[in-house]
C-alpha cells in the first residue's frame, strides 16, 4: 500500500528589494527567508508579509521555492517617488504630547543566561583540550627519555662491538703474518 503524501500548503510572501517586490512560494517565512537569502529575519521589521491578491500570487505557486520579482508602480510614479525622497523634508513645528498612560514601558533587559551557559560550555572545552594536549606532552616527553635512553645504551653496544672487531682484526693480522712469515 503506498504511504499517503501530505501536501504542503505554500504560502507567497513578498518583500521590497528597490523599485521590485520579490515574491516568494514557500511553506514557511523560515523557507521564505531562506529564499531571499535573507540574514535577518523581515517578517519581525515588518518588511515582509503574506500576499493574498490571486494577481500577484499565480506566477510564484508555479514554481515554489523561486524568487519572483514584480515591479512596483509604473515607471513614472517610481521617478516621482525618487524625486520626493531627493527633495530635503520639511521639519514638523508641532509638538505632540503624550500622555504617562500613553508611554511605554521600556522591553526587559535581555537575559544573559544563554551566554553565560555557552561561555562556561567554551571555557570547560578549553580546560578539556588543555588537559588532553598536557597527558599527549607527558607521554612525549616519558617516549624522548626512553628514545635517549636506547640510543644511549644501543651507541655503547656499538663501540663495544666496535672495539671487539677491532680487537679481533689486529689478532687476524698477526696471525696472517706469522703464517706468511712461517
Amino acid at each position: 500500500m503506498p504511504k499517503a503524501t501530505r501536501k504542503v500548503k505554500l504560502k507567497v510572501y513578498s518583500t521590497p528589494i528597490g523599485f521590485h517586490d520579490a515574491l516568494v512560494a514557500a511553506s514557511s517565512q523560515k523557507a521564505a527567508l531562506e529564499a531571499w537569502g535573507a540574514g535577518t529575519n523581515l517578517f519581525s521589521q515588518g518588511s515582509a508579509h503574506v500576499v493574498t491578491d490571486p494577481r500577484l500570487t499565480k506566477v510564484p505557486l508555479k514554481h515554489p521555492g523561486q524568487v519572483v520579482k514584480v515591479l512596483r508602480g509604473s515607471e513614472e510614479e517610481q521617478l516621482a517617488a525618487l524625486w520626493r525622497s531627493e527633495r530635503p523634508a520639511r521639519a514638523k513645528t508641532h509638538k505632540v504630547e503624550v500622555s504617562p498612560k500613553e508611554k511605554r514601558k521600556p522591553p526587559p533587559k535581555p537575559s544573559r543566561t544563554a551566554l553565560g551557559r555557552a561561555e562556561a560550555a567554551l571555557e570547560k572545552l578549553d580546560r578539556e583540550q588543555a588537559n588532553e594536549r598536557a597527558g599527549l606532552n607527558k607521554q612525549i616527553e616519558a617516549l624522548e627519555l626512553k628514545r635517549r635512553d636506547l640510543q644511549r645504551r644501543q651507541k655503547q653496544d656499538r663501540d663495544a662491538a666496535r672495539e671487539r672487531v677491532e680487537n679481533e682484526r689486529g689478532n687476524y693480522d698477526a696471525a696472517i703474518r706469522r703464517y706468511e712469515a712461517g
